[in-house]
């Protein structure tokens, strides 16, 4: 399957800026697309002539980062046959970060388990089990204890839900799997935040979705473009609630009247971590057409891997069937434990969101205190601050921040262009100690760029 030399110029976005030689440059960022999954395995890329061309610079620049990535073996040649993407047989060595021991990572945003709560919620569950052993254990909807559990979630949120309106899934990514493969058509044009969450990206993507990018500003959504927009869309993906990367959150007082001219994929999983303002009302309640995704991975735990999708009853049974081509349904143990979890939230979640609270002021102060130069705004939600540095720095950032005992995930993943080059996420959900630390590596590896030194290594995964 070729990738058009267009395709690869509107994924690479800003490579251009930034210190180093070009061909570093554009290595990295190839790199990172490749790493990304936003240059398929198996594609072959365009040749260095026509690349060169759509890009402004010389074949040798294109030539010489062609050769780097066949040389770390992200690319593969054949006689007379493009190079084709691939990924190495083994990860490239990070040998300048193993003498780290205590490499921090910032490129995952999930907070750790509330333990005593979580050992208790699997205690319960074990001893609960026993009653679903006849069952034959396959449930494409979930067990009726945890669709009852979210639907009362859902009142909670001012929005009458019934059992029959929420389908278990393995974690939001899965709910959202789902409803591509049910509902998208390639070609279909999809309604995106922008910036938003990488893997939502990627699930769209792999439905062959036209992405509409409606910018955000630090002041929230633009609905007038957002309405404009949606006209002729297939659907909207929106994350109105504590926005990941933003924090921001719509108002409850926009949401009636944003009139939508398609549905919407709202995705709620950060609705629970409001820090400074009371939860809004979920969108499900001014349209009914509205399909919502949640999970319990930022408000509990992500490794409990447990998640919803809200909609029609009629919508719930069609995702059901499809279900059948990609799984056979939910583990019981999870499910048990986190119906427990969900109906015992104001218990513990109180005392998550006043840790955020103090994680957040204490990466806010040492941001301010190592890279006075950047901006980052304070967010009423969510995990993360998306910070802006003074210059187009974000995907070398992460390849230098490795020799520097740290971790990033670069701007650009959020976003299905390229862009984002000046931004970039900085979670919150470590300890304060640990974030102070993190700042000021953060600051050795923003000096490092402007004194020339160069990093070698591939960007991490994130969540």
């Amino acid at each position: 399957m070729p990738t058009s030399s267009e395709t690869v110029a509107r994924l690479l976005g800003q490579w251009r800026e930034g210190p180093g030689p070009a061909h570093q440059r554009l290595t990295d960022s190839l790199r990172l697309l490749i790493l990304d999954g936003r240059l398929v395995l198996g594609a072959s890329i365009p040749g260095e002539r026509d690349l060169a061309a759509h890009l402004g610079v010389s074949r040798t620049t294109v030539s010489t980062a062609y050769r780097a990535l066949i040389d770390q073996g992200y690319l593969a040649t054949r006689p007379r046959a493009k190079a084709v993407v691939r990924l190495p047989a083994k990860p490239t060595p990070v040998a300048s970060s193993a003498k780290w021991d205590d490499l921090i990572d910032l490129s995952r945003g999930a907070p750790t388990a509330p333990v005593k709560v979580l050992h208790h919620a699997y205690q319960a569950a074990l001893e609960q089990l026993p009653h679903y052993f006849s069952d034959r254990g396959y449930d494409a909807l979930g067990l009726p204890i945890l669709r009852e559990a979210v639907s009362r979630w859902y009142e909670g949120r001012g929005v009458p839900t019934s059992p029959g309106q929420i389908l278990i899934t393995n974690g939001a990514q899965h709910g959202l799997s789902l409803i591509v493969h049910a509902f998208i058509s390639p070609g279909d044009q999809v309604v995106i935040d922008h910036p938003t969450y990488p893997h939502a990206i990627s699930r769209l993507a792999s439905g062959r979705a036209r992405f509409i990018p409606v910018a955000l500003t630090q002041e929230g959504w633009d609905t007038a473009r957002l309405r404009t927009s949606s006209t002729g869309a297939r659907f909207a993906y929106l994350i109105l609630d504590n926005h990941n990367p933003t924090g921001l959150t719509m108002p409850s007082a926009v949401r009636p009247d944003l009139g939508l001219n398609c549905p919407a994929i709202v995705d709620e999983t950060m609705a629970d971590l409001c820090l400074d303002d009371n939860p809004a009302t979920s969108f499900a309640l001014y349209d009914r057409r509205t399909i919502s995704i949640g999970s319990v991975s930022k408000s509990i735990w992500g490794g409990l891997r447990i998640g919803w999708v809200r909609a029609s009853t009629e919508t719930v049974q069609q995702l059901a069937h499809a279900r059948s081509a990609l799984d056979l349904g939910t583990p019981y143990m999870e499910q048990i434990a986190a119906a427990t979890l969900l109906d015992s939230l104001d218990d513990f979640l109180p005392q998550r969101l006043e840790q955020l609270r103090q994680q957040r002021k204490r990466l806010k102060e040492g941001l301010s205190q190592n890279v006075p130069s950047w901006q980052a705004p304070v967010p009423a939600g969510g995990i993360s601050l998306w910070a802006t540095m003074p210059a187009a720095l974000s995907t070398r950032l992460a390849a230098v921040a490795p020799d520097h005992g740290l971790l990033l995930a670069a701007g650009p993943r959020f976003s299905p262009t390229g862009a984002f080059e000046r931004h970039v996420r900085l979670p919150y959900t470590l300890d304060g100690d640990v974030l102070d630390t993190a700042t000021v590596r953060l600051s050795n590896a923003f000096q490092a760029l402007h004194d020339g030194r160069q990093g070698r290594h591939e960007p991490a995964p994130i969540a």
